[in-house]
C-alpha cells in the first residue's frame, strides 16, 4: 500500500511539471507529514537527513571531477585529442567518424561527462565530418552516441553516485567500467567501418609515424590524467574522491601552465560554470538520498526482495526486467536521479540472487547510457541538437540505429558477467 502511495505522489508531481528533484523531496514531505509515524518530527527528520546525506566522503569527488572536466574542455584539450585520434584512424574508410569515436573514448577518461563529452568533441568534428561529405544525420548519430561513453568509461560521476546509493567501492566501479567502455568504443568503430564500406565514406590521406608521435606528444599531458588517476587508485596511493582532488588541481595545471589554453582571468567564470553543474547534481543527489531513506524506512527494498524471491525468479529473468524497468525509466528521467532512486531498490534483491553489485552497476550505467540518446529527455540528443542545428525529431531519428546497437551491447554486458568483473577482480583479488 505504502509503494502504491508512494508512487501515486511521486508521479503526481512529475505530471504536473514539477522538476524531478523537487518532485522527490516533496514526495517525502508530503508522506511523512499525512501518512506517516515519523508525522511530528518531519521537518527535524528531514533537516537531519539532508545533512547526513551530503556528509558522505565519496560526494566530495563529484564536484572536483566536475572541475576537471571543466578545466579541461576549455582548455584546449580536446582539440589535441581529436587531432591524435585522427592521426591513428583517420586514413581507414570512414576514418573521420571513427576518429570522433576514438576522441570521444579519449576524452571521456578525462571529463566524466556524457554531455561535456559530445561539446567537446562534437564542436569540432561534427562540421568537419558534413564538410568532407559524411550524411548529417549519420554524423549526429555517430556523435550523440560516442559522447555517451563518458558515463561509462572511468572516472564517471554516474558510477561514483552508485556508489554513493549503494555504499559499493567507486575503485572497483572504476576498474569495472574499463573493459566495457573499451569493449563499446571498439563496437561503435566497428559498426561505422561496416557501414563506410557499405556506403563509400570518403577517407583521408593516412598519418606519417612522425605525424602520429606529434599528436601524440600534443596530447600527451591530457591523456596522462586517466594514467594519474587510474594508477593512483589501484596503486593505493588514494582514495576515488582523492583521486577527484588530484585531477583538479592536475588539469588547473594542464591547461593555465602546459597548454596555455586557459588564462588565469578566465577561472571565474570556469569555476562559475563547474559550480553550476556541481550544485544541480548535489541538490538532485540530495533529494534522491532523502527519497532512498523514506523507502528504506517503510521497508520497501525488503519487501520487494521477498516478493522477487517468493515469486522464484532466476537471475536472468531478474536482469531482463530490471532492463526493461531502467530503459522506461530513461525516457522521463536524467541518470543520477535514476541511479539513486532504483539502485537502493534493487541492490538487494540482486544479492539475494547472487548478482554482483558491482555487475549491476555497469548494467545500470550501460542503460543510462542508452537513455542519453533516446527522447523524449536525452541530455545528449539535446546538446547534439544545438551543436547541429537540428530539431530534437531528427536527431532522435538519427540515433535510432545507434539504440539498437547499445540495446545488443547491454544484452550482451548484462548477460556475460566476466566483461565487467574480469579486471577487478584480477586487480583486487
Amino acid at each position: 500500500m505504502n509503494v502504491a502511495l508512494i508512487l501515486f505522489i511521486l508521479l503526481l508531481l512529475l505530471l504536473t511539471g514539477t522538476p524531478i528533484s523537487i518532485a522527490l523531496g516533496m514526495t517525502v514531505l508530503t508522506f511523512l507529514a499525512l501518512f506517516s509515524s515519523f508525522a511530528l518530527g518531519t521537518v527535524d527528520i528531514v533537516s537531519q537527513r539532508l545533512f547526513t546525506g551530503l556528509e558522505s566522503f565519496a560526494i566530495m569527488a563529484v564536484p572536483f571531477f566536475v572541475l576537471s572536466g571543466t578545466l579541461l574542455t576549455e582548455g584546449g584539450i580536446a582539440a589535441r585529442i581529436i587531432r591524435f585520434a585522427l592521426a591513428l584512424v583517420g586514413w581507414m574508410r570512414g576514418g573521420l567518424a571513427m576518429a570522433a569515436i576514438l576522441a570521444c573514448a579519449f576524452f571521456a577518461t578525462i571529463s566524466g561527462s556524457s554531455p561535456a563529452t559530445v561539446v567537446a568533441i562534437g564542436s569540432i568534428m561534427l562540421p568537419a565530418m558534413v564538410k568532407h561529405g559524411y550524411p548529417k544525420r549519420f554524423a549526429v548519430g555517430v556523435i550523440a552516441t560516442s559522447g555517451s561513453l563518458g558515463i561509462l568509461i572511468p572516472p564517471s560521476i554516474v558510477m561514483i553516485i552508485y556508489a554513493v546509493s549503494t555504499s559499493e567501492s567507486a575503485g572497483k566501479l572504476f576498474m569495472a567500467g574499463v573493459v566495457p567502455g573499451i569493449l563499446l568504443a571498439g563496437v561503435l568503430m566497428l559498426v561505422t567501418y561496416v557501414t563506410a564500406r557499405a556506403k563509400n565514406f570518403p577517407t583521408m590521406p593516412r598519418a606519417s609515424a612522425r605525424e602520429v608521435w606529434v599528436s601524440f606528444k600534443e596530447a600527451f599531458w591530457g591523456l596522462m590524467l586517466v594514467v594519474i588517476v587510474m594508477g593512483g587508485i589501484y596503486g593505493g596511493i588514494f582514495t576515488p574522491t582523492e583521486a577527484a582532488a588530484v585531477a583538479a588541481v592536475y588539469s588547473f595545471i594542464a591547461a593555465v601552465c602546459i597548454y596555455r589554453g586557459l588564462k588565469v582571468r578566465d577561472m571565474p567564470k570556469v569555476l562559475l560554470s563547474a559550480a553550476n553543474t556541481s550544485a544541480m547534481l548535489l541538490y538532485i543527489i540530495t533529494n534522491a538520498i532523502l527519497f532512498s531513506f523514506l523507502l528504506t524506512s517503510e521497508q520497501i527494498p525488503q519487501v520487494l526482495s521477498q516478493w522477487v524471491v517468493d515469486q522464484q525468479l532466476s537471475p536472468w529473468m531478474f536482469l531482463l526486467a530490471v532492463n526493461v524497468a531502467l530503459l522506461v525509466a530513461g525516457q522521463f528521467m536524467e541518470p543520477s536521479s535514476i541511479i539513486l532512486i532504483l539502485a537502493p531498490l534493487l541492490l538487494p534483491i540482486a544479492k539475494s540472487l547472487g548478482i554482483d553489485p558491482i555487475h549491476l552497476g555497469v548494467i545500470m550505467t550501460v542503460n543510462m547510457e542508452i537513455g542519453m540518446i533516446h527522447p523524449p529527455v536525452g541530455l545528449n540528443l539535446f546538446v547534439a541538437s544545438h551543436i547541429a542545428r537540428m530539431g530534437m525529431t531528427e536527431v532522435s531519428i538519427a540515433c535510432l540505429p545507434w539504440v539498437f546497437v547499445l540495446l545488443a551491447y547491454l544484452a550482451l554486458v548484462t548477460y556475460v558477467p566476466v566483461i565487467s568483473l574480469w579486471l577487478p577482480g584480477l586487480l583486487y583479488s
